[in-house]
């Protein structure tokens, strides 16, 4: 077995955005870094990887989002409307969003600190851009950006997790790859100060004065998400990597960690219904199909079964998984006609998805497969007759332009589907990541059921219970991860350095 004890300071397990700002934080404060990587280095980077990269943020104004954007231009800054996303909005929607159960004392650490901690990211070379591809309409032929979200990183996950990784090659932070972690070494009161590993058939220790857990949630683990999300959710498919097990979560809690959060939510989006059960990263997150708002939604029966412009994409589109999940057959078709087509998000333009088109409604219904066509005709006349289309549709605000006197109202953003070629797509679930976690102090150290810190403990990312439930405003995560990974490995490092 290799001798590796005594060579780090700190060991961070996993390799996403998570971990790998805690592994540059740690640094900072003179730590021996190493993380942890179950995956080979081509699937390096877990959930973060598989992600478009979007990440919500405060700001004021343009001038605040050039400060980790340096290369908007003078001419973006003065002919685009980014809008301003404050600290009162940000609070407003994780209230709203997860029905004011969110952790305030976490909720503020991860709105006050979001700005500051990608002002630091981009410090340490990560390239962020405005993200005009999925978060902005052209209205009056001015682009404004519209749900709070205007920055993605350069690249979407892949270029976050890369150039992450490039930082850490930068300041000496080794990677191990194929390198599973197995469980946490306490010493006889209950400090960690190691983690048991396994790398390519052998098992040894790595002995450390801190760890990091930042490996992420179970979402990947089918007998976890059966056990912990109910029902069918076995049969869900994964958005993103096959190593996120719930692996780090069970070392958590064998130490004795607090579970904290809502363990039976996750964040689950419409999926295409024929894509691959994990993610597969040369189509990345474009299996998604997030343009419902601009549409109907039928399930088997033919019936609409949700409101698909209740509100922003980006506050709806995490809890309506679920939503498809629970229809029959755990499937359901997306329509939409020729004055909508155009403005589809860019994930309907690929080859790997599950369409059909057609020159009427009559064809269109017979071609939706495991679709009831003659009831799935009269679901669309009924809501074409109830649109008010008295009301000027402007997708780039909530513009009121709802049904009246249907079952299922949609509220904003309804258009009759009466101009063909029409298409259809369909989607079941996509699970992106679980919500349960452990409970962590405001340093990120992870605590005991008794409310007690378990020395040399830290957690970060998907790890952390207790931002999220049912639902989750748009590119959160990620900043979610970006904030606590840094407060994590500072504190790490802190803790090695006085070990």
């Amino acid at each position: 077995m290799p001798d590796l004890a005594g060579e780090y300071d700190v060991v961070v397990v996993g390799a996403g955005n998570a971990a790998s700002c805690a592994a540059l934080a740690a640094r900072e404060h003179g730590a021996r870094v190493v993380m942890l990587e179950a995956a080979p280095l081509d699937d390096c980077g877990g959930n973060s990887r598989y992600t478009a990269g979007v990440m919500r943020v405060v700001f004021n104004d343009a001038d605040d989002l050039a400060q980790f954007i340096p290369d908007l231009t003078a001419d973006e800054k003065r002919d685009v409307d980014f809008g301003a996303y404050t600290e009162a909005q940000f609070f407003d929607d994780m209230g709203r969003i997860t029905q004011y159960r969110c952790d305030p004392e976490l909720t503020e650490i991860l709105v006050k600190r979001s700005h500051p901690t990608l002002v630091w990211m981009s410090r340490k070379g990560v390239r962020f851009n405005a993200a005009y591809g999925r978060q902005s309409f052209k209205v009056n032929g001015r682009v404004k950006f519209w749900g709070g979200l205007a920055c993605e990183a350069w690249g979407g996950g892949p270029g976050l997790v890369d150039n992450l990784h490039k930082a850490a090659a930068r300041e000496g932070i080794e990677i191990l790859y194929e390198t599973a972690a197995q469980s946490l070494i306490q010493d006889e009161l209950g400090a960690v100060c190691g983690v048991r590993v396994k790398r390519k058939g052998e098992r040894f220790d790595l002995r450390a004065q801190s760890v990091v857990l930042a490996c992420g949630g179970f979402e990947s683990n089918a007998e976890m998400r059966a056990r912990y999300l109910g029902p069918s959710w076995d049969l869900a498919k994964v958005r993103g990597t096959r190593y996120n097990t719930g692996l780090g979560l069970r070392m958590a809690l064998d130490a004795g960690a607090q579970p904290y959060g809502h363990w039976s939510g996750c964040h689950a989006v419409g999926w295409d219904q024929n894509a691959p059960a994990f993610g597969d990263l040369a189509v990345g997150d474009n299996f998604q199909k997030h343009s419902y708002p601009l549409g109907i939604m039928v399930n088997a029966n033919g019936e609409r079964f949700v409101d698909e412009g209740a509100d922003f994409r980006n506050y709806t589109y995490a809890k309506y998984g679920a939503v498809v999940l629970a229809q029959p057959g755990m499937f359901a078709w997306q329509i939409f006609d020729q004055k909508v087509i155009g403005m589809l998000r860019d994930e309907y333009r690929i080859k790997q998805m599950t369409k059909v088109r057609a020159d009427t409604l009559e064809q269109l219904v017979q071609k939706l497969d495991g679709v009831e066509p003659t009831r799935c005709l009269a679901e669309i006349d009924a809501y074409n007759r109830a649109v008010q289309t008295q009301v000027p549709f402007n997708p780039s605000v909530k513009d009121g332009r709802g049904t009246v006197g249907l079952r299922v109202p949609k509220s904003n953003w309804a258009n009759t589907l009466d101009q063909g070629p029409f298409e259809a797509y369909a989607v079941t679930c996509g699970v992106t990541f679980t919500f349960g976690g452990v409970k962590v102090s405001s340093d990120a150290a992870v605590e005991d059921t008794g409310g007690n810190v378990i020395p040399g403990l830290f957690a970060a990312g998907e790890m952390v219970g207790g931002l999220f439930f049912h639902n989750y405003p748009g590119g959160t995560g990620l900043t979610s991860g970006a904030v606590f990974g840094r407060i994590a490995g500072t504190s790490a490092g802190t803790h090695a350095r006085r070990a």
